[in-house]
C-alpha cells in the first residue's frame, strides 16, 4: 500500500504543479491584457493631442469685434436719403486673422466655413425715424436690427450663422431715412463675427 500511496502522492504533486503553472499563465495573460489596455489608452490620448495640434495649426483663427466711434463724444449717424449707407465701424476691439478691414469696413471670409455674426444697434427714440441696420453678404440682405419708439433710447440686436466661401464679403448697411447712435466711451453699436467651424 505504501507504493500505491507514494504513486498517488506523486500524481497529486504533479497535478498541483500543473495547476500552479496554469494559474501563472492566467495571471500572465491577465497582465498582458491590462498592459495592452494601458498602451491603447496612451495611444488614444496621443491621437487626441495630435489632432488638436493639427487643428490649431491648420484651422485659421478668425474673430473680430468693432464699434462705430473712436471718439468719446456721442454722435448719431444718419439719416441718409440716397439709398443704403455702409456703416463704418472704426473702433476695433479685436481683429484676429485680420479678416475685418476697418478701412473698407468689410469682413472678408479667408476660408470656407460656418461663421457667426452679431449686430447691436442703438439710437434715440423719434417719431420720424427708427434704427434699422441690415447685415449683408455679398450685397444680399441677410438679417436686420430694427427698433422704433417715440422717445428715450432704443436698442435692437440680431445674429446669424452663415456658411461662407473664401472671399465672401459681409458688411452692415444703414437703411435710408434711419439713424444709429454710438458713443466712443460706451460703444453702444457693434458688429462682431468669428469662424465657428470649418
Amino acid at each position: 500500500h505504501m507504493v500505491e500511496f507514494l504513486t498517488l502522492l506523486d500524481k497529486t504533486v504533479c497535478l498541483a504543479e500543473m495547476e500552479g503553472t496554469r494559474r501563472e499563465s492566467q495571471v500572465c495573460v491577465c497582465v498582458c491584457v491590462c498592459e495592452r489596455e494601458r498602451v491603447m489608452n496612451k495611444v488614444r490620448e496621443s491621437e487626441v493631442i495630435i489632432c488638436n495640434l493639427i487643428y490649431n495649426v491648420l484651422v485659421p483663427k478668425v474673430a473680430f469685434s468693432a464699434s462705430l466711434l473712436t471718439s468719446f463724444r456721442p454722435q448719431s449717424i444718419g439719416p441718409f436719403r440716397n439709398g443704403l449707407h455702409t456703416l463704418i465701424y472704426r473702433y476695433v476691439f479685436l481683429n484676429t486673422g485680420n479678416a475685418y478691414d476697418p478701412n473698407t469696413v468689410i469682413f472678408t471670409a479667408p476660408v470656407r466655413g460656418a461663421y457667426a455674426f452679431r449686430v447691436f444697434s442703438k439710437a434715440f427714440g423719434s417719431l420720424e425715424r427708427a434704427v434699422t441696420a441690415g447685415l449683408f453678404k455679398n450685397d444680399q440682405h441677410i438679417i436686420s436690427t430694427h427698433g422704433h419708439q417715440a422717445s428715450g433710447f432704443i436698442s435692437s440686436s440680431n445674429g446669424v450663422y452663415l456658411v461662407l466661401e473664401g472671399g465672401d464679403k459681409v458688411k452692415v448697411n444703414l437703411y435710408p431715412g434711419q439713424w444709429i447712435f454710438d458713443n466712443g466711451e460706451h460703444h453702444h453699436s457693434t458688429f462682431s463675427g468669428h469662424l465657428f467651424l470649418m
